[in-house]
C-alpha cells in the first residue's frame, strides 16, 4: 500500500479526536503545574509534550504495520511482558511503598503499562487461533489464566489499578470474541465472590490481602466523612475542586489547584483540574472528544477485515472506557481511588506511549479493514 492510499484510508476522525485529547492534556498539565516548579512553568507540560511526541512516532509505525504480523509474535511478546514485570521485583526501586518502574537512566520503564498493549495483541491471537472451541469452558478458563497471571504479578507490585485494567481488558477480549454469555456470567459471579472473600471473610480470619492504604481508600469510598484529614483528604479536595468550577470554570482563580490543596493534580485527579478551571462546559467538551474516540474504536471493530482485528479493537475500546469511568468517578467521589490515569490527560510517559500504541493499532485495523471492504465492493460490482 503506497503512502497516498494509506493516508486516504486513515481514520481521520480518530486521529483528530486523539490530537484534540493530547492538546487538552498538555494544557491541563500546564494549568495544574505552572506554579509547582518556581521559574519553570512548563517543567511538567514540556515533558508531557515529549512523551506525546514519542508516542505519536510509535503510533505512526504501528498504523503503517499490518497488525497481522504481530500475531506471529504472540508468545514472544507475552513472555517478554511477563519477564519484564517479574524483573521489576529485582531491579525496581521502592517508590511510595511499591515497585512499578525499571530505571533506564533517561526514562523509567513501566512494564505493567506495556503489558496492556501486549495482552491485547497476544490474547486476541490466542483466542482467534482457537475459534472452533469458542463455547468451550476449557478455553475460557485457560484464557482467564492467560490474563490473570500478569494481572497477579502487577497486583503484587502492588498496583491494584493497573491489575484491574488488565483484568477488564481480558474480559473485553472474551466478550468481543463471542464467548458464551453463561461463561461471562459465571466470571462475574466469581469476581463478586472473590471481592467478598478479600474484603470481608479473610480479614475476619486474620488474613489481609490488601495493603492498609488500599483498605483506607475503599473505606473512604463507602463513607466520605471517614478521616477527612488523611485517607479521605484527596477525594474531598477533588470533589471541592469539581464543585467550585460551576458552569464555565474559575480559570486562573482555580485556587484548589493553584494553591496545591488538590493532591496529585497532574496525575490521578487531573479531571478535577478540568472541572475547577473550565467547569461543566469544559468537562462536556472533553467527554465529546472521548465519545468520538470510543465511537471510532468500536467502528474499527465492526470494519475489521478479520476476527483478530475485531477482537483487538473491541478490547481497546473496553480498556479506554473503563479507565475513563474509574478516573472520572474518582474525582467525583463515586469510584474508589485506584490510581488509574485518565487517558491522554494524566501526566506520565508510560501510560501516554501505551495509549498511543493502542491508537496505532486501531489505525492499522481501520486501514486494512477499509481496504478489504473496498476490494469486496469491487468484486461484487464485477
Amino acid at each position: 500500500m503506497d503512502l497516498r492510499e494509506l493516508l486516504r484510508r486513515l481514520d481521520w476522525v480518530l486521529l483528530l479526536a486523539t490530537l484534540g485529547l493530547l492538546t487538552y492534556g498538555v494544557l491541563m498539565v500546564y494549568a495544574a503545574t505552572e506554579l509547582d516548579v518556581p521559574g519553570d512553568p512548563w517543567h511538567w507540560a514540556f515533558r508531557q509534550l515529549i512523551y506525546a511526541g514519542v508516542g505519536l512516532a510509535v503510533m505512526v509505525v504501528l498504523a503503517v504495520l499490518d497488525y497481522e504480523r504481530l500475531r506471529r509474535w504472540q508468545w514472544a511478546l507475552y513472555g517478554f511482558a511477563l519477564a519484564s514485570i517479574a524483573l521489576v521485583f529485582v531491579l525496581g526501586p521502592i517508590t511510595r511503598g511499591s515497585r512499578r518502574w525499571i530505571p533506564l537512566g533517561f526514562f523509567d520503564f513501566q512494564p505493567s503499562q506495556l503489558a496492556i498493549f501486549v495482552i491485547c495483541v497476544a490474547m486476541a491471537a490466542f483466542l482467534v487461533d482457537r475459534l472452533d472451541a469458542r463455547d468451550s469452558w476449557r478455553l475460557t478458563l485457560v484464557a482467564l489464566g492467560y490474563v490473570l497471571l500478569p494481572a497477579a504479578l502487577v497486583f503484587l507490585e502492588p498496583d491494584l489499578g493497573t491489575a484491574t485494567v488488565i483484568g477488564v481488558l481480558g474480559l473485553g477480549l472474551l466478550f468481543f470474541f463471542g464467548t458464551d454469555w453463561k461463561h461471562l456470567v459465571a466470571i462475574a459471579a466469581a469476581v463478586i465472590v472473590v471481592a467478598v472473600m478479600v474484603l470481608q471473610v479473610l480479614p475476619m480470619l486474620g488474613l489481609q490481602v490488601l495493603n492498609d492504604y488500599q483498605i483506607d481508600r475503599l473505606t473512604v469510598f463507602m463513607d466520605k466523612s471517614v478521616d477527612p484529614a488523611s485517607a479521605g483528604y484527596n477525594v474531598r479536595q477533588a470533589m471541592i475542586a469539581v464543585g467550585s468550577g460551576g458552569f464555565s470554570g474559575r480559570g486562573d482563580l482555580a485556587t484548589q489547584t493553584q494553591l496545591a490543596f488538590l493532591p496529585e493534580h497532574h496525575t490521578d485527579f487531573i479531571f478535577a483540574v478540568v472541572g475547577e478551571r473550565w467547569g461543566f462546559a469544559g468537562a462536556v467538551g472533553l467527554l465529546v472528544l472521548y465519545a468520538l474516540f470510543l465511537w471510532r474504536a468500536l467502528r474499527a471493530a465492526t470494519l475489521a477485515r478479520d476476527m483478530y482485528g475485531s477482537v483487538m479493537a473491541g478490547g481497546i475500546a473496553t480498556v479506554f472506557l473503563y479507565q475513563l469511568l474509574v478516573n472520572m468517578g474518582m474525582a467525583l467521589g463515586i469510584m474508589p481511588v485506584t490510581g488509574i490515569p485518565l487517558p491522554f490527560l494524566s501526566y506520565g510517559g508510560a501510560a501516554m506511549i501505551t495509549n498511543l500504541m493502542l491508537v496505532g493499532l486501531l489505525q492499522s485495523i481501520h486501514i486494512r479493514g477499509s481496504e478489504a471492504f473496498a476490494v469486496r465492493a469491487r468484486v461484487a460490482l464485477e
